[in-house]
């Protein structure tokens, strides 16, 4: 018998490439994790049509059509709970969880983020490192608290930053190294292989090549 796979939902406002990698991702036998629904606050993403194709359940919870952060929040856990979400994962999704949101899911809530962080929070994360001069960028997964891309760092990937470079080709560059980091990390996440030590995170695995994660020898299980 197969080993059970963690239930995900993945919560989105745009396009959904990320959503795309993780339904790529989960369509492969030996991928620990299946995206269990697909939750936007935009009526019009496109992520939503993403999921369809995939056969997953996708809905619209407009966060316009709430009086209250916290009725908005409380109808989108309706949504998860009634697909058995174990496991969310923030892929573009515009809207700040709050601590009530996140003590539901509490060490079960993931975010990608265009930066190397702590260095870049919040919105237009490449302009922010092009406006710095930095020469190194990259992509962050990390664990969600309350603050903005604050919570413990679970994996990153580099990006060098050419001379060239403008928002938009340096945001491709890393946007492709997004689509390989999350659902490597979501791997670990969901097997077990990350500890959380307050604000930082233990990895027990080895990332081979091909980008698979693998117990490290004597990890516990």
């Amino acid at each position: 018998m197969s080993a059970k796979r963690a239930r995900l939902g993945v919560l989105i406002s745009g396009g959904g490439s990320n959503l795309q990698a993780l339904l790529d991702a989960a369509a492969q036998a030996d991928f620990p994790a299946e995206v269990a629904c697909v939750v936007s606050n935009m009526p019009t993403a496109y992520g939503l049509e993403r999921a369809r194709k995939a056969g997953v359940r996708a809905e619209v919870v407009d966060h316009k059509a709430f009086a209250s952060k916290a009725d908005f929040e409380a109808a989108v856990r309706g949504v998860l709970a009634d697909a058995g979400v174990e496991w969310v994962c923030l892929a573009g999704f515009m809207r700040l969880v709050s601590a009530d949101f996140l003590k539901h899911f509490a060490g079960r809530v993931l975010n990608i983020h265009p930066s190397l962080l702590p260095a870049f929070p919040g919105l237009h994360a490449q302009r922010q490192a092009l406006e710095r001069g930095v020469k190194v960028a990259g992509c962050t997964v990390h664990y969600v608290d309350a603050g903005t891309d604050t919570g413990p760092i679970l994996a990153q990937a580099a990006v060098p930053v050419l001379p060239r470079d403008d928002e938009a080709s340096l945001s491709a560059r890393i946007l492709a190294e997004e689509h390989r980091l999350y659902p490597l990390a979501v791997r670990l996440a969901v097997t077990g292989a990350v500890t959380l030590e307050g604000m930082r995170t233990r990895v027990d695995a080895i990332v081979t090549g091909d980008g698979t994660a693998l117990r490290s020898p004597g990890a516990p299980k």
